[in-house]
């Protein structure tokens, strides 16, 4: 029993499609390979820690900015802690915040951890009104139980010591 069919029809198509196939893996996967670093995951704080990020690699950073973290320097840089139920980030930014960035507020923050942990941020994204949450981090926060529906307060995390 022959691999090629007796039809000389049913043998081009074949053949056709044999040329074709490799073509076709091989651009689906360069096309692949290429978008590898314009994928940006979103992780909370906890989630980046379990999923132990490496370093250098883009992601997103969601949770509420802690009280009391702020810190402005005189170069321009600032420093906050992000944090979830379950864990905190440091996040160091440089640049000017979004003039609806808050302590107790929801925030994304777009960038990569360095070799100690830090979250080097490129872009900070803030809520844009009072009812208004990035849907990854409501996601997050409802999945954590953490969720305080429309207008609630925010907890302070980490801002008590037990």
């Amino acid at each position: 029993m022959s691999f090629w069919p007796k039809s000389r029809k049913a043998r081009r198509r074949l053949t056709i499609l044999l040329a074709i196939a490799p073509v076709l893996a091989l651009a689906v996967g360069l096309a692949l390979y290429g978008l590898r670093d314009s994928i940006s995951l979103f992780y909370t704080p906890a989630q980046a820690q379990e999923a132990n990020v490496a370093a250098g690699r883009k992601v997103q950073l969601g949770g509420l900015v802690q009280h009391g973290s702020v810190v402005k320097h005189p170069d321009g840089n600032v420093e906050f802690v992000v944090a979830d139920q379950k864990a905190t980030a440091k996040v160091v930014y440089h640049g000017d915040l979004p003039d609806l960035f808050r302590e107790g507020q929801g925030i994304v923050a777009e960038g990569t951890f360095n070799a100690q942990g830090v979250f080097e941020a490129k872009l900070v994204l803030a809520k844009h009104d009072e009812r208004y949450m990035p849907r990854e981090v409501s996601k997050a926060l409802k999945e954590q139980g953490e969720w305080r529906g429309e207008g609630a307060g925010a907890p302070a995390y980490g801002s008590q010591k037990p």
